[in-house]
């Protein structure tokens, strides 16, 4: 990935004092994650975490010096649990976006992301989504698919079911339950096309990126006004991107820049 040299924000120095200062604020950082996001987040057989969003957290906190103690719940409860003060920050594809602003404040973005819409192959969308008139599209529950589909897709006529996870979703496209699914298109990609399921399915029409639901790119949420520790998070992010660590994670996952300019 070509990379922007960061030294002009931060000397190695100074950004070694600035971490160094608040190395002993806290002692552990208790983080929400939806472990079931393939390849963001999703258990082993074993029942471990696995996934970019975990490693990258995990590099962040030993940054910071501080114990990750994540914490794994469905994705439609992580911002509760922020305002009620069970998590103190939320680490899972979360897209940076106006309407979240109004109740969390955000990092600088990780990765980024756009919609995409998934079907058999040879579905046609149609112009203005017209294709989708009376199909059932499923999304992700409390997420920014969610809002766009009830937005945009349902007052053409698409019946909007909501899931948990996106895994649900997919189950029931390959069932005949469901005639798309809508989500992140790396998700989707790697999390269903890449795999056997995916199999006869493919993308639909054109990317998603209205801003207005598709945000700024994906960033780790905190507490409204806690900008203390976003920006923890924010020199920690610089640091790991600037020695290498992020790279290292991110070609873990993906052959190409999720990152971006």
């Amino acid at each position: 990935m070509k990379l922007k040299t960061l030294s002009t924000l931060f000397s190695s120095s100074a950004l070694a004092l600035l971490l160094a200062s608040h190395a002993h604020a806290v002692d552990s950082l208790r983080i929400g994650i939806e472990a079931a996001y393939p390849p963001f987040a999703s258990k082993t057989g074993s029942g471990e975490i696995v996934g970019f969003d975990y490693d990258i957290g995990n590099a962040l906190c030993a940054q910071m010096q501080v114990k990750c103690q994540w914490v794994e719940q469905e994705f439609d409860g992580l911002i509760p649990s922020l305002k009620v003060r069970k998590i103190d920050a939320i680490l899972s594809s979360l897209t940076i976006s106006e309407e979240r602003k109004k109740s969390v404040d955000f990092t600088n973005r990780y990765y980024q992301a756009a919609g995409r819409i998934v079907m058999k192959e040879g579905a046609d969308l149609g112009p203005h989504f017209s294709g989708l008139a009376a199909k059932r599209v499923g999304v992700q529950r409390a997420g920014i698919h969610d809002r766009f589909a009830t937005e945009i897709l349902a007052p053409i006529g698409a019946q909007v079911i909501r899931y948990a996870s996106l895994n649900e979703a997919y189950l029931d496209l390959i069932a005949g339950r469901l005639d798309a699914v809508q989500g992140n298109d790396v998700a989707v990609q790697i999390g269903f096309l890449d795999t056997p399921n995916g199999k006869g399915y493919a993308f639909a029409g054109e990317t998603l990126r209205n801003p207005k639901y598709f945000g700024d790119g994906v960033g780790i949420a905190v507490r409204k006004g806690d900008r203390a520790l976003a920006e923890r998070f924010n020199l920690a992010l610089v640091a790991i991107r600037e020695n290498g660590e992020y790279n290292a994670i991110h070609d873990r996952y993906f052959k190409f820049d999720i990152y971006g300019e």
